[in-house]
């Protein structure tokens, strides 16, 4: 059980890096669809970066719940702990860096994404193993952190709130409807 594990979380780790990096650019390919603003990046925003985290490894998790779920009764919560273990991540080492430095640069904000993302499926795994938070109720509260999750970053998209953590740092522009107004 524990190499098919490894294979699993190893799979979800590049293919999260993946298609997060493809998502980047999802939207301005798109062409503006309002359909590829909620799942990709429609700025530069830490939010938009985070969400380049979060649906890939949704995705991801649905496939692996349905794939060996049975075997992991604490899959849910453990995939929930998880992700906003990788989410918190982003900002944090982004900000902590940027702070410290005075601006930010490309290929770190890009290495940032990655830790974030094998911080999250290291920790997933690990947790995994050890098979704790496997009752019904942590499950349901996984279940309901993941969806709520996908909510926010839909909502925050079109509805950014005021914290620079969704403000775009070149542009200032927060969501797609301030880059949409600005834009044409």
């Amino acid at each position: 059980m524990g190499r098919r594990l490894f294979y699993w979380e190893l799979a979800g780790f590049l293919l999260t890096g993946a298609l997060g990096t493809l998502l980047h650019f999802v939207y301005e390919w798109s062409g503006g669809s309002t359909l590829a603003a909620a799942f990709s990046a429609v700025n530069e925003s830490t939010w938009e970066h985070m969400k380049l985290l979060f649906f890939p490894l949704f995705l991801f998790s649905v496939v692996q719940v349905c794939a060996m779920g049975r075997n992991y009764p604490n899959f849910l919560a453990v995939r929930a702990l998880s992700t906003l273990t990788g989410l918190a991540l982003i900002p944090v080492l982004f900000y902590t860096y940027s702070g410290v430095l005075g601006h930010h640069i490309a290929w770190v904000n890009i290495a940032v994404f990655y830790l974030a993302d094998l911080g999250a499926f290291l920790l997933d795994g690990a947790l995994l193993r050890r098979g704790r938070l496997s009752s019904a109720w942590h499950q349901l509260l996984g279940l309901l952190a993941l969806w709520g999750l996908a909510f926010c970053f839909v909502w925050c998209t079109f509805h950014p709130g005021p914290l620079a953590l969704w403000r775009d740092p070149t542009t200032a522009l927060a969501g797609v409807t301030e880059f949409r107004n600005v834009t044409g």
